[in-house]
């Protein structure tokens, strides 16, 4: 089956930073988590596969159109398909939640609003309220129901649950996974709380500086890597074994030890017995592959 998002070295160069040669898909029933520092290029990457802005290089598509066509005419059938959360609220002050069903209502022709009450009643936005009175936690949650209220196959979430309060972030992951078990959906979600990620997603795809440097699925880092919790004198004997090539080593140094990433936890347990390891959270994979850049800080 095709994927439901295409992207092939799509390059897009701005002053001062470009997005180059990113290539990735995301496959029917899978939830993509997107990563990266601030600036490195994960909402220029969502602009340019939505076809909001023009590509230098590369193409995408998504739902088998490519990103180009999603901006005109012809696309607007496909786009009835996708619902998107930018990690900001795009609707006018004064509308009421009421009011924004309404005007959804007019503009999508696969507007559920029975689905929309529904979500708004569990999310506990009010009727009543107007955009600006919305907490940003609450402008997110309404933005996710105006995603899901409308037939999409396909979430594109930009940082959708940044700033909710962990028991709101409980209620959207529960309903993406609902979404995602449907047949033919998917999701591609960009997000800061990887803890989040950790919980919901199948792969873990990371830009940095505008490249993609790493596209894994999310149980090789949380089930199978590890970090190994050292003694100096235990790190140079791992070291000078050859278990970790040396241009693969990453590891910190603190003022109690050095943490080492482990790529796999129980084959070094089974070799460095006496050197405990802890299992591997994505922040840490991050912060021992794009922070140390394999050095020591």
């Amino acid at each position: 089956m095709k994927p439901l998002i295409e992207a092939h070295g799509i390059t897009k160069h701005y002053d001062g930073f470009s997005l180059q040669d990113v290539s990735f898909t995301v496959d029917e029933g899978e939830v993509v988590g997107f990563v990266g520092k601030n600036g490195a290029g994960k909402s220029t990457t969502i602009k340019a596969l939505l076809g909001l802005i023009e590509l230098d290089e590369g193409e995408g598509s998504v739902l088998g159109t490519p990103s180009a066509q999603l901006s005109r005419s012809e696309g607007a059938q496909v786009k009835e398909r996708i619902g998107v959360v930018f990690d900001a609220i795009s609707l006018p002050d004064h509308l009421k939640v009421a009011d924004v069903d309404r005007i959804y209502s007019r503009t999508y022709t696969s507007w559920d609003p029975r689905l929309f009450a529904q979500l708004t009643g569990e999310l506990d936005l009010d009727p009543k309220k107007t955009v600006k009175a919305l907490s940003r936690g609450m402008g997110m949650k309404l933005s996710l129901a105006c995603a899901l209220s409308h037939g999409a196959d396909l979430l594109i979430l930009d940082e959708a649950t940044a700033g909710l309060d962990p028991m709101a972030r409980d209620e959207i992951l529960d309903t993406l996974r609902v979404f995602v078990e449907q047949p033919g959906h998917a999701i591609f979600m960009s997000s800061h709380i990887t803890s989040d990620l950790e919980r919901i997603a199948d792969r873990v795809l990371c830009i940095d500086n505008g490249r993609i440097t790493f596209d894994l699925a999310k149980d090789a880092i949380t089930d199978d890597m590890g970090i190994a919790r050292c003694r100096v004198a235990d790190f140079e004997r791992i070291a000078a074994s050859g278990f970790i090539p040396e241009n693969e080593l990453r590891y910190r140094k603190h003022e109690y030890g050095i943490d080492l990433l482990v790529p796999d936890r129980f084959a070094f347990s089974e070799k460095f017995p006496q050197v405990p390891v802890d299992r591997m959270s994505i922040d840490d994979y991050l912060t021992l592959t794009l922070t140390l850049k394999g050095g020591v800080r």
